[in-house]
């Protein structure tokens, strides 16, 4: 008999998983769309070559194993001609190595970018490769040229898969407030900044945040960060309806926000969209008290998490969705893996929820003259008492 119960129970289970299957495709559109993704983990290439470098008499810190505050402490000890040295040996290693400094983050990747654009248009011109392949080659250096454009400041580069990029629009160095935006689905190297769609982008995101910051306070030095740092998931596929790539991706997002404080970044308000927020879910529980200021999730599938307590964070906790987001229709159940759990603008949940009445669609939230918008730039300056 217990051999039988334990099927009867094996079968419901099954049943009811293949249930929420079914709401889950019937509530994003179908999965016909989504594909399954290989995420990126670990440091960019060239740790190897890296680690082998004893050209300062000294171990080099561990790009994937060191605290940022240690390697931040590394850094500090050395001269400005052995910081710079190291950025010209190993761009892509020192470009993403959270606890560096700032500003020789942006010199090495733009060693890292100019290097991998050159790599792209010798593939573009190789008689070996398909016309398909030179086709992708240019597409690729043309995005490496414009990463290169004056004026930009590349956080972090990683042209493995599908490309991961982080932007700082501002002067990080000397910014009073901070924010820091984590996009959701879709989002890699090609369309970090694409035109179409352009709020529903990192790049759009961060720019239209700062430009509000500048209006509601242009006496306050600010900076906003786009960081695509992990593998999104692409359409509406299983890779959107599990953690999977959240989990890969969180500890990418604790090692940013942990280099910003080892570097003295003042602790940002952190702004996660849609499959964005899963990540932070994930990841703010392991962050040290402090970490952030403010928490702000927008068009939110749910956070893995039951309740706002159950993040462990003395950041405030804010949600939004405007009535036009199709997230609404995604049932906020968990099981069996699928789905993400308790809406966050549910009162349940426990976060304060922010009114977005304006703002239009899944991807309208940071779109100029929305309330949404006037209000995450009250939440990024602690003028709470502005915020609806």
């Amino acid at each position: 008999m217990s051999v039988l119960r334990t099927a009867i129970r094996r079968s419901r289970r099954t049943l009811v998983g293949a249930a929420l299957a079914a709401v889950l495709v019937a509530g994003t559109g179908g999965w016909a769309a989504g594909t399954t993704q290989t995420a990126v983990t670990g440091p960019a290439p060239g740790a190897a070559a890296w680690r082998a470098d004893e050209s300062l008499g000294v171990r080099l810190p561990d790009p994937e194993t060191t605290r940022p505050a240690d390697v931040a402490r590394f850094f500090a000890s050395l001269t400005d001609t052995q910081r710079h040295a190291l950025a010209v040996r190993h761009p892509l290693t020192v470009g993403n190595l959270d606890g560096a400094p700032v500003t020789l983050r942006y010199e090495a990747n733009s060693h890292a970018i100019t290097a991998e654009r050159d790599r792209q248009l010798a593939r573009a011109t190789d008689p070996a490769g398909a016309p398909e392949d030179h086709r992708q080659a240019r597409k690729a250096a043309d995005r490496c040229a414009a990463l290169l454009t004056p004026g930009r400041q590349i956080l972090a580069f990683d042209p493995r898969g599908r490309g991961q990029v982080a932007e700082v629009y501002g002067d990080l160095t000397t910014a009073q407030r901070t924010a820091v935006i984590v996009p959701g689905s879709d989002i890699d190297l090609d369309s970090f900044d694409r035109a179409t769609d352009r709020y529903g982008t990192p790049a759009g995101m961060a720019r239209s945040l700062r430009t509000q910051l500048a209006a509601d306070a242009p006496g306050t030095r600010t900076a906003v960060i786009a960081w695509a740092g992990y593998t999104t998931p692409v359409g509406l596929g299983p890779d959107a309806a599990t953690g999977r790539l959240a989990e890969a991706g969180a500890p990418r997002l604790v090692r940013l926000l942990s280099g910003l404080a080892a570097v003295g970044t003042p602790a940002p308000a952190v702004l996660c969209h849609s499959y964005g927020s899963v990540v932070c879910g994930l990841a703010v529980p392991r962050l040290d008290r402090g970490a952030l200021t403010d928490l702000v999730v927008f068009g939110s599938p749910g956070m893995r998490r039951d309740s706002a307590a159950e993040l462990h964070t003395t950041a405030r906790v804010w949600a939004a969705r405007d009535a036009s987001d199709w997230i609404g229709n995604v049932p906020n159940v968990e099981l069996l893996g699928l789905g993400h759990g308790t809406d966050p603008t549910d009162p349940a949940f426990g976060a304060r929820r922010v009114s977005a009445e304006r703002a239009e669609g899944h991807t309208g939230y940071l779109a100029p003259g929305t309330d949404s918008l006037r209000n995450f730039a009250a939440i990024v300056l602690g003028r709470y008492g502005d915020v609806r």
